[in-house]
């Protein structure tokens, strides 16, 4: 969730670490990515699979912080499709068709004996996007998070599975800074850190609730009861960590995505949390 984000520019917090941070949604993963890495972006909050493969092509990007616990995304289907075998012959609504969530639900399909043949996936977009385009019957189902996959399921559409309980190891997005910048810039990325940090312990207090859900009501354009309820979750949530193992799941589902050759690399090429140090 990008609310954290917009809390810290909203309340001050990154104005009071030194910092003056513009926001830029781009609503796809691959121009965020291609901004980041030609400079355009000095920090990008991706799926740690867009950093592995950037580096894996000899990229400059490392993840240097968590952004948020793994979400527990919904397969979310029209209310026609009952079971996956339903989805044969369907498009299903993608961000990009070999990164992200994309990866897994290729891993989920199979395991249900469905082809990207049976199931062609459709690039959209954003998780917004994809949302609309279930709505308007231009695709059968996508990954969804909170809270557009509960509005769906409100209407009757289904829930076919679940990230957490297909995959429960896999981590979760991640903040990426190219290292040349990074190395330049240590003490605007450790103050970036603290302020995201701090935006953080904010939405954790309960006295904070409604002027969170104002913020994410105003900024995330969602219903008040579904911010109260993502608020609600995001606070009882530990804070987010990346581990090397975590990582070495995600090195290995993309090794095995895209064909790179051996060796894939041990997570520490990929990954550098030393400035979380510095924060702290």
């Amino acid at each position: 969730m990008a609310l954290p984000l917009y809390v810290a520019q909203g309340r001050g917090l990154f104005a009071a670490h030194g910092l003056e941070v513009s926001l830029t949604v781009t609503g796809s993963s691959a121009k965020q990515l291609e901004a980041l890495q030609t400079g355009a972006f000095e920090v990008g909050f991706q799926l740690p699979d867009h950093v592995v493969r950037a580096v894996g092509r000899g990229g400059d990007l490392f993840i240097f912080m968590a952004q948020a616990e793994a979400p527990d995304l919904s397969l979310v289907a029209r209310p026609e499709i009952r079971e996956f075998s339903a989805l044969k012959g369907h498009p299903v609504a993608v961000d990009g068709a070999r990164s992200g969530y994309a990866l897994l639900l290729r891993r989920l399909l199979a395991a249900q004996g469905l082809s990207s043949a049976d199931c062609p996936l459709l690039e959209i977009g954003g998780v917004k996007e994809r949302a609309e385009a279930l709505a308007q019957g231009r695709a059968a189902a996508s990954f969804l998070n909170p809270p557009f996959d509960r509005q769906l399921l409100a209407r009757g559409y289904v829930r076919l599975a679940s990230t957490r309980g297909e995959f429960p190891a896999y981590p979760g997005p991640i903040a990426a800074a190219r290292r040349a910048w990074a190395s330049e810039q240590q003490g605007a990325l450790v103050a970036f850190i603290r302020a995201y940090r701090d935006a953080c312990r904010w939405l954790a207090t309960p006295s904070n609730a409604s002027d969170a859900a104002d913020i994410a009501c105003a900024r995330l354009q969602t219903d008040r009861a579904a911010a109260e309820q993502a608020i609600a979750e995001l606070a009882n949530r530990p804070p987010p960590r990346i581990s090397p193992a975590g990582l070495r799941e995600v090195i290995d589902v993309v090794w095995q995505a895209d064909g790179f050759s051996p060796p894939l690399g041990e997570p520490a090429r990929y990954m550098d949390l030393s400035y979380l140090e510095h924060a702290s």
